[in-house]
């Protein structure tokens, strides 16, 4: 079975992203959600364990929601209100129940990147 996982780098420091809240959601036919995990991240930008393994990891369209703009405040970084850069937001697919998804997220308060790690 296949496995998810993220990891969040802070480009502006040039660290790991570590303690922020992010949640994972499952992505009904309808565009309704399903909050299936939310947790925070660790020292190193990551989460404990993966975000979903196992049964739970099952082909369809998924979001992960990252609380950047907490993040940054909690660093001291100064951000106009509203914050140009809240929450994130990466909507993305799972095809193949037998791979590894990693979804990384590189960002700054005023922009993110991400990609199909491995």
């Amino acid at each position: 079975m296949g496995y998810l996982t993220t990891h969040i780098l802070d480009t502006t420091r040039g660290v790991a992203a570590s303690g922020v809240m992010l949640e994972l959601y499952a992505l009904a036919q309808d565009g309704s959600r399903k909050l299936l995990q939310q947790t925070f991240t660790n020292g190193d930008g990551r989460c404990d364990a993966p975000l979903l393994e196992g049964e739970a990891f099952q082909a369809g369209r998924y979001e992960l929601e990252f609380a950047i703009g907490d993040y940054f405040a909690e660093q001291g970084i100064e951000m106009p209100e509203p914050r140009f850069l809240d929450v994130v937001v990466l909507r993305f697919g799972i095809a193949d129940e037998d791979s590894h998804y990693h979804v990384p997220l590189l960002v700054t308060p005023y922009s993110y990147s991400t990609y199909r790690g491995s």
